[in-house]
């Protein structure tokens, strides 16, 4: 990795991926001691990088209220994480770790599968010595996951035998205080493998004093998938193929983004999840948000289009990682750059447990 977080000169380019940006170009050095493996004492207490300007401003995270306008709309991902990894054993014996990526009718799963040998289509996995799943086939991008049927509703047997799906880099074993704290206080709809971690942060005392500033809220739906930790295999980025994520945008908040520009208002995003179920809602031929349920593979790079988004909140991301191309897409390259050198001088706590900064949308 580069000694420092790299600062370029490179173009803001064009509409679609830049042909002049590498995978090398989103690489910083991080100290390990910086990546959070718990989460702050209180969530609202998280430190916020104000990084609307040229120069970046300390904050903490209560303070966010007070720096939105009242005719401001914030829109949450309501996705509830569920506890998706299973350790299990084939019946040679062979230890076996699923992570449960997608919930399925007829207690059908998708999942990923970790084995010595992989378990053959027809054979059998029981999981925490309480109950058996059949591995029916396999399936996804490249047939990378396995199709399994569970005896009885997915959910329920994961609340009672599964385990916090914790990022690859938290290193301790999923706890009390996980089950808690990698879940935002707003989770409404089950199916997530991964927190929306801007969110994290928010706390009802930050939910009342954003209400009594009149700034509105909006939800949408975006099941985060384990692929949000993939890495990038190919310096050129238009080789990348992005995984894919079902979410839902509905009328209701539709209406509550036409309404908001109507009034002057600006759209935050809380959170990248949220950011990407909004551009993909709007990646019509008339550019207009359209409501409803599907998948995307939405991949945002510098020079992306953005029609929905104005601010985004938002964590600190991995190096090389498709989220660290997303925001610097949106608040561009050589600025996001300069916020994340301070954020490691300053030693900000990064990733899912770490602390959250505030951009805008740079000028197109």
């Amino acid at each position: 990795m580069n000694p420092s977080v790299p600062l370029s000169s490179k173009p803001t380019g064009r509409p679609g991926i830049d042909r002049d940006y590498t995978l090398a170009d989103f690489d910083f050095h991080l100290p390990p001691e910086l990546v959070a493996q718990h989460p702050a004492a209180q969530r609202s207490a998280s430190r916020l990088l104000d990084g609307r300007a040229e120069l970046p401003v300390d904050r903490v995270f209560r303070e966010l209220p007070g720096l939105l306008d009242a005719r401001d709309l914030l829109v949450f991902n309501d996705t509830q994480v569920i506890k998706a990894r299973l350790f299990g054993e084939k019946s040679t014996g062979g230890a076996v770790e699923a992570l449960v990526e997608r919930l399925l009718p007829q207690h059908e799963v998708w999942a990923h599968v970790r084995a010595s040998k992989s378990p053959k289509v027809g054979s059998v996995v029981r999981f925490a010595g309480a109950f058996d799943a059949q591995v029916m086939g396999r399936c996804g991008p490249d047939n990378a996951l396995f199709h399994l049927r569970f005896p009885e509703d997915p959910l329920a047997l994961l609340q009672r035998h599964g385990h916090v799906p914790l990022p690859p880099y938290i290193t301790h074993e999923d706890s009390a205080e996980d089950e808690s704290r990698y879940q935002t206080i707003f989770a409404a709809k089950p199916g997530a493998v991964a927190a929306p971690t801007a969110s994290l942060h928010f706390d009802e005392a930050v939910l009342a004093a954003l209400d009594e500033r009149g700034i509105r809220r909006a939800n949408i739906t975006l099941h985060v998938g384990a692929g949000t930790f993939q890495p990038v295999r190919t310096e050129n980025l238009r080789e990348h193929q992005m995984h894919s994520e079902w979410f839902e945008v509905s009328e209701a908040t539709v209406a509550a983004i036409e309404d908001t520009r109507a009034r002057g208002g600006r759209v935050w995003a809380a959170g990248t999840t949220t950011m990407r179920a909004l551009e993909s809602a709007a990646r019509t031929p008339d550019g207009r948000l359209q409501s409803g349920a599907r998948d995307t593979d939405i991949f945002i790079t510098p020079g992306f289009d953005f029609r929905v988004v104005d601010g985004l909140i938002t964590n600190f991301h991995l190096p090389k990682s498709t989220l660290m191309m997303l925001v610097s897409a949106f608040a561009g390259y050589e600025h996001i750059m300069a916020l994340y050198r301070h954020a490691i001088e300053a030693r900000y706590r990064f990733f899912s447990y770490g602390d959250a900064m505030l951009l805008q949308r740079a000028p197109s």
